[in-house]
């Protein structure tokens, strides 16, 4: 078999991301009572919005309530190398690995960054920018708190200066957003 390479690699063990959101209510009837999130080579925004999808799904099978669909479509909008239902049943080899492309794609959002601090007396939060982002984007702020979603109006540097774009990894800004989002992630919704 020969062995191909590209930008990012070869695929030759490269497993696709597994995703039992859909057992839940099964495994839950069976006795399980704990479940782990997989998240070794995620960044934490991926791993916090799975989590979040996850934890409904446990209330909702605890509750007796039927499985949310739109869970499954919640978790294609992260990043994902595809997914999986693993060893839940049987497949056939191509189902389970990835051979066409090793990293994460999402076409639904993009984790744009992480607020530091929030100053309620100003109602700004900083924000350390991990992707570019701007004026007029669409952002969801993930927290355990509850999720919500933004329309970027205004922005400004890390030294009070008015910008239009966050251009990218590294980068400190600050917008205008109040309430409980200390530590909270931020996606760009595409």
């Amino acid at each position: 078999m020969p062995i191909l390479e590209d930008e990012h690699g070869t695929y030759i063990m490269n497993s696709k991301d597994l995703r039992a959101v859909e057992h839940i209510e099964q495994l839950i009837h069976i006795g399980i009572d704990s479940f782990k999130i997989e998240g070794r080579t995620k960044s934490a925004y991926y791993v916090a919005r799975t989590a979040q999808i996850y934890r409904k799904a446990i209330n909702d099978a605890v509750a007796k309530r039927p499985f949310d669909h739109t869970l499954l479509g919640q978790l294609e909008n992260l990043a994902n190398r595809g997914y999986t239902a693993g060893f839940y049943q049987r497949h056939a080899s191509q189902d389970t690995q990835n051979y066409l492309r090793g990293h994460s794609e999402s076409n639904q959002s993009q984790y744009v960054g992480d607020i530091t601090t929030a100053d309620e007396s100003k109602g700004m939060v900083e924000i350390l920018v991990k992707n570019r982002f701007g004026i007029g984007d669409r952002l969801e702020i993930i927290h355990p708190s509850g999720n919500r979603i933004i329309e970027l109006d205004y922005m400004q540097d890390h030294n009070g200066k008015t910008i239009n774009v966050a251009p990218g990894s590294g980068h400190r800004v600050r917008i205008p957003l109040t309430g409980n989002v200390e530590k909270a992630f931020i996606a760009k919704l595409l």
